[in-house]
């Protein structure tokens, strides 16, 4: 683990008795595998256990890894019809542990990594998995923004215009070579950005299976995971990223997909069954634009890879395999681009 990483556990289990009411130590610290961008520990005390995610050190990207973003979010949810762990403090002293944390409710479940569902035994289980994380995501976005003290979470309209502006500059400030199939798929988004229908919601940003935690052995979801990416913005965004993961193949990185798997064997829908149950349950009749917003899911999380990868190169990467995430940048943007020369036939 680099230097970066070390942590002073003296000075951390000092500072969380003195500002966590009923926190006491001493403490262990380990850091749970997976993900790319905010490290995440699980906190062992003699008060009870714990999770605490943290900013990488070194120097970030304007507006990236907003942990306290993420935890005002979380605050703010917890009393709504969204699954999430209970918040207890964020430390915005970066002398603590050498960059912004927060410590939250350790929630005892199960997270899946695997898009398929392979550990579940049941076909019927599986469906209603995956109705459970469609339920979560019409609730995240019917959450009155105004009423949790959200309103000003992010600007309101012009969502995609926005984050396509964003994610570009983020993506040329992290470029490490020239990628032709991104710069065409830039520019094929930059030309048919549909106009703004006035759709503004609470979004996750981030929104899979993997970002789900359910109870032991039950289809119930008990805390909707990993809201740094979250703002005000356009719900078809986390659907359409979500409905990415149903197009992409297995085997790149922690993204499983199920392309060319049979899903119906498997008791899990299709993609349009999975976007007609979210209309359904929103009251809206169809999706206009809905090649935009899944080339757009498949840009972005290219652009967040090439940043990974940047990081990796800059010895600043939370994951040591970070390195091998910017591999995926190319294929994602060709993906992008099938789906765009597939469905516009």
């Amino acid at each position: 683990m680099p230097k970066v990483f070390s942590i002073d556990n003296v000075q951390l289990n000092d500072y969380l008795e003195q500002h966590v009411q009923g926190f006491k130590g001493p403490i262990t610290l380990d850091k749970f595998t997976g993900g790319q961008s905010n490290p995440t520990y699980k906190v062992t005390a003699t008060s009870g256990v714990y999770v605490l995610r943290r900013q990488p050190p070194g120097k970030l990207l304007k507006s990236a890894h907003a942990v306290d973003r993420e935890y005002r979010v979380l605050n703010a949810l917890k009393d709504t019809d969204v699954p999430v762990a209970n918040v207890y403090h964020l430390c915005e002293d970066t002398s603590v542990m050498g960059s912004m944390f927060y410590l939250m409710e350790y929630c005892d479940g199960t997270v899946y990594w695997s898009a398929s569902l392979a550990e579940i035994d049941t076909n019927e289980q599986r469906s209603t998995m995956y109705d459970a994380m469609n339920k979560v995501l019409v609730s995240l976005h019917r959450v009155d923004v105004d009423a949790v003290g959200l309103s000003d979470y992010g600007k309101a309209g012009n969502y995609f215009e926005r984050q396509l502006g964003r994610w570009t500059s983020q993506y040329r400030a992290s470029e490490l070579q020239n990628i032709p199939a991104m710069n065409t798929l830039i520019t094929w988004l930059e030309v048919n950005l549909p106009k703004d229908d006035g759709r503004v919601c609470l979004v996750h940003g981030d929104f899979r299976l993997d970002n789900m935690m359910f109870a032991k052995n039950s289809p119930v979801i008990i805390a909707l995971l990993d809201w740094e990416l979250s703002t005000l913005g356009h719900p078809f965004a986390d659907l359409a990223y979500q409905c990415m993961q149903l197009r992409m193949p297995a085997g790149m990185g922690s993204i499983d997909g199920l392309k060319d798997i049979d899903r119906a064997s498997l008791g899990i829908p299709t993609e349009e069954d999975y976007v007609a149950k979210y209309c359904q349950r929103m009251g809206i009749e169809r999706i206009e634009n809905w090649v935009f917003y899944l080339a757009f899911s498949f840009f972005r999380l290219a652009a967040i890879a090439q940043g990974v990868a940047k990081r990796a190169a800059e010895g600043n990467a939370s994951n040591e395999h970070a390195n091998k995430v910017g591999s995926f940048v190319e294929p994602l943007a060709k993906m992008a681009l099938k789906v765009i020369e597939t469905e516009n036939k």
